[in-house]
Order: structure tokens, then C-alpha cells, then sequence
């Protein structure tokens, strides 16, 4: 992987906050030509600086209102149960980020529902049988502070 140097930062920066900018956009904002964005860009998708682009979408106009930080600890704690955790979450559509944490709890995950039935479903039908998981914690998010995907560049 090629160093980075300032114009791939602030490519890296701008296409964080837009990724529907253009290599001609991008040009006039980082001052070099429209062609040595391009390859900039391809350079830094290739080298898998840049993983994809997505489309922010929001969360109450979609009806998914309720955001809940779930705290999980294993059944048991050897290698397979944790596999088998893994390929649960890995399947969920309403878990938004997974963690594997050091400390009391070995899990938290972050969880969309529609409403509070949503939630109580997804608890008491998904996690609480599976036979990976012993005890669950969850919280309910009042207000959303800061929520970003953008890396500090």
C-alpha cells in the first residue's frame, strides 16, 4: 500500500462526506486535474483504502424508529460457541454493528426495530433461544448525539 499524501486525504475526506462526487467535483476542490483524481480514486479503491459506497438512509422514514444497544455474554466460552454467536448475527438484518468486547459482557450489538414488539421479537425469539447465549442486556437509545461512519483523516 502506497503512502498517503495530502490530495489522496482530502479525496478520502470529501468522497466521505459525498461519495456521488464527481472526479471533475473532486478536481476543483482538491486543485489537480479531473484524470489524476480518477487514478487517485481507482489507486485507493484497488489498495481497498475504499471499500464501497453506500447510501445513508433514514432510520424513522423507514419506520425503524427504535435503536437499541444490546449487550450479550456467551453461553460458554470456547471457540465454537463463539463461531456459532458470529453466524446468528451474521444473518440478522436488524443488527447494525456486532463487537466483540473485553470486560464483563462479551458482546455489544446495535439493533433497529420498527417499535417496541419489534424489539421484544427479536430479544425473546432470536437471541434469548439461540443456544449460544446465555444472558442479555438492553438499552434503548433516547437521543442520538453523533452518529457517523467518516473516519478521521
Amino acid at each position: 500500500m502506497s503512502e498517503l499524501d495530502n490530495y489522496d486525504k482530502r479525496i478520502l475526506s470529501l468522497l466521505q462526506q459525498d461519495a456521488r462526487l464527481t472526479n471533475n467535483e473532486l478536481s476543483e476542490r482538491v486543485n489537480l486535474s479531473a484524470s489524476q483524481c480518477s487514478r487517485r480514486r481507482a489507486r485507493l479503491e484497488e489498495e481497498g483504502i475504499i471499500s464501497g459506497y453506500h447510501a445513508h438512509l433514514d432510520r424513522d422514514n423507514l419506520k425503524l424508529g427504535i435503536v437499541t444497544i444490546i449487550n450479550v455474554t456467551l453461553a460458554t466460552h470456547n471457540r465454537d460457541n463463539a463461531k456459532r454467536f458470529a453466524a446468528l448475527i451474521s444473518d440478522l438484518p436488524e443488527v447494525l454493528e456486532a463487537h466483540a468486547l473485553t470486560g464483563e459482557m462479551d458482546y455489544f450489538i446495535k439493533v433497529v426495530a420498527p417499535d417496541l414488539n419489534g424489539l421484544r421479537q427479536f430479544v425473546n425469539d432470536v437471541l434469548l433461544p439461540h443456544e449460544s447465549v446465555q444472558h442479555v442486556k438492553t438499552s434503548i437509545v433516547l437521543e442520538t448525539l453523533k452518529e457517523t461512519s467518516a473516519l478521521p483523516i
